[in-house]
């Protein structure tokens, strides 16, 4: 190592142009052909190869070609089949020729319309495809009963929303709207807010089944779905937020699991109390399941999400449950003076035919319903038809929700228009919130 400094110690080290040249120097002494980089100098007739280029990198000159040529690749500069030199030469000559410029112009149109563009969203019947597929491999050992199978899928469609939104999503603002009396009303709450009350009121079915009350230790004034909601809302100390989502989401598995391995027909003998009037717990299963629908749909528009209907099978189902429901609510509406009394000339016997309103609803759902208007006891008859009315199915469900006003409802109308106005009138007065 002492034989590699230099002997000098005072003398400046030599700099990088100097110790380049010495190298040069040397070289020369040598007879060495090679530069200081160890290349050897290029003779008169060579000249420097040129840099290989990179696959797909195009070339500093551009193609030149014909008129015909460029029109011909029109098509594969469409489709992106052209090579990097083609592309460039075509867009070029796109600049300076109007007529390819138009005809390329429809072809990328064309093109575009062989890929329509796809939802991101999954397919609302995937779910139902899905279980289908694979409860006929392997049945359920306790399958859920045919009549809880509507509240089995909106709770799971319900889910399925909320999953995908975000939680300042969860404080968007909802109006939750229904009917009394002659006119609408409504009640301003958020997101979370509905989910609460879906908690609240499906708590009714909950405590008929023997599961525990979601509302614990409150007390509500009276075992109506309103006042059970707003006992909730008034005790939560925080408004409430995407913590709800969880026993919500948890009750609806416990009441599924508890009807199916309850479903026999001791089950059809229970009773579930709303308060001023109760529901055989196979009407309350499927009340449930048209509630989650309507509230989902609030939901859904408060979010800006689409949202579609039940599938047709338990949309029927729900629209039999009102049809059923009407002459009940017709005579509490005559009770109180809201709707005009009875014309028969005389008392029809109960379980006898009387004046009948014939309900058509078509579209998903739909069938035909013989309403009678005259007493809840007494049964229709087409015999008796005094008038007709035809709805779609969708559009009834949101009449008997209080969505829609019944002056709006019926798209056809035909016979006694008091009767009309009085069954439209009991339909609507059926939503509560």
């Amino acid at each position: 190592m002492a034989a590699a400094q230099s002997e000098n110690p005072d003398e400046p080290e030599p700099t990088p142009a100097q110790s380049e040249d010495a190298g040069g120097s040397a070289a020369a002494r040598r007879g060495d052909s090679r530069g200081p980089t160890g290349a050897r100098p290029l003779g008169p007739d060579q000249s420097v190869p040129a840099e290989p280029r990179a696959p797909g990198e195009s070339s500093s000159a551009p193609l030149i070609l014909e008129h015909r040529v460029l029109t011909s690749l029109l098509g594969a500069w469409a489709l992106a089949a052209c090579s990097v030199e083609e592309t460039a030469a075509v867009e070029e000559h796109l600049g300076d020729c109007g007529s390819c410029a138009d005809e390329a112009l429809r072809l990328r149109e064309a093109v575009g319309l062989l890929h329509p563009p796809e939802s991101l969203d999954l397919d609302p019947a995937l779910r139902t495809r899905v279980l289908e597929g694979c409860l006929d491999r392997r049945p359920p050992r306790i399958p859920v009963p045919e009549w809880a199978a509507p509240y089995d899928a909106e709770t799971a469609r319900l889910d399925a929303l909320l999953q995908d939104i975000g939680d300042a999503e969860w404080h968007a603002p909802v109006r939750l709207r229904w009917f009394e009396g002659d006119g609408p009303t409504s009640r301003r709450t958020t997101v979370a807010g509905v989910i609460a009350h879906l908690l609240t009121v499906d708590g009714l079915v909950a405590l008929a089944l023997g599961l525990d009350d979601p509302l614990g230790d409150v007390t509500a004034d009276r075992p109506t779905p309103t006042a059970r909601t707003e006992a909730y809302w008034r005790t939560s100390y925080f408004p409430p937020t995407r913590s709800v989502r969880a026993p919500w989401r948890e009750q609806t598995h416990d009441l599924v699991r508890t009807v199916s391995f309850t479903g026999g027909s001791g089950s059809a003998r229970l009773a579930v109390p709303y308060g001023d009037f109760e529901l055989p717990l196979h009407d309350a299963m499927l009340d449930r399941a048209f509630e989650c629908w309507v509230h989902a749909e609030d939901i859904a528009e408060a979010v800006d999400y689409p949202y579609e209907p039940p599938s047709p099978r338990h949309l029927h189902r729900m629209i039999d449950l009102a049809a059923r429901m009407l002459p009940a609510a017709l005579a509490v509406r005559r009770q109180s003076g809201l709707a005009a009394p009875s014309r028969g000339r005389h008392l029809v016997p109960a379980g006898e035919p009387g004046r009948t309103l014939r309900l058509e609803i078509e579209g998903l759902g739909g069938g035909e319903w013989l309403i009678p208007l005259d007493s809840p006891a007494t049964v229709g008859s087409a015999e008796h038809e005094v008038a007709h009315v035809a709805l779609d199915g969708v559009e009834f469900c949101h009449l008997a929700a209080g969505h829609v006003p019944p002056q709006e409802a019926a798209a056809g109308q035909v016979g006694d228009r008091e009767a009309i106005r009085d069954v439209l009138f009991a339909a609507a007065s059926l939503s509560r919130m």
